[in-house]
């Protein structure tokens, strides 16, 4: 199935984080305090996203009180964590939007992402990815993870789903209330 066939049934986004919405690396300092490193540009993904009515969630096989903040900022209904078995969160995150796995996208790229990029009807990773995700996965993205991948794949989906220029002039007119 193409490329295109395969976005134009994308409903939701489900995205592991670490490696994907950030460069996969972890700063603790001497107090114990965890840093990570987000992108605005994926928050930008998020809202494009949210206009588009397509849902985006987290599910990491890692808990970081960072990730919680950062889904709570961007309004992130679902924001799993710790969890190895990933297709249970997976399962319901999907049924809960009364979804088939072809409508959603799934990013991911280490090895626990496996059964999610495999059940999905798009999987999508980062150039930075474990090589067997890279050799599972309907597309890589052309930006490494932390770089602003989310962005990448809302605007790759509503390109394909021919919604792009639509959505983004709605994005623009709500951010400066103004009507062409």
């Amino acid at each position: 199935m193409s490329l295109i066939s395969k976005a134009n049934k994308i409903k939701l986004i489900i995205t592991d984080v670490d490696g994907v919405l950030t460069n996969g690396k972890i700063y603790i300092d001497n107090n114990k305090n965890e840093i990570k490193n987000f992108h605005v540009d994926d928050g930008a993904g998020v809202a494009l996203a949210r206009l588009a009515d397509i849902p985006v969630a987290f599910l990491s096989g890692r808990y970081s009180e960072s990730t919680s903040i950062r889904a709570k900022e961007l309004k992130i209904l679902f924001c799993i964590q710790g969890v190895l078995d990933k297709i249970t969160a997976y399962k319901k995150i999907i049924s809960h939007y009364k979804l088939k796995k072809e409508n959603v996208c799934y990013i991911g790229d280490g090895l626990i992402d496996i059964p999610p990029i495999i059940e999905s009807g798009l999987s999508i990773t980062v150039p930075n990815a474990h090589s067997k995700i890279k050799n599972i996965s309907d597309y890589i993205t052309s930006k490494s993870g932390g770089e602003g991948v989310l962005l990448e794949v809302v605007e790759l989906i509503l390109d394909k789903q021919n919604r792009l220029e639509k959505i983004m002039d709605n994005m623009i007119k709500k951010i400066y209330c103004y009507d062409k």
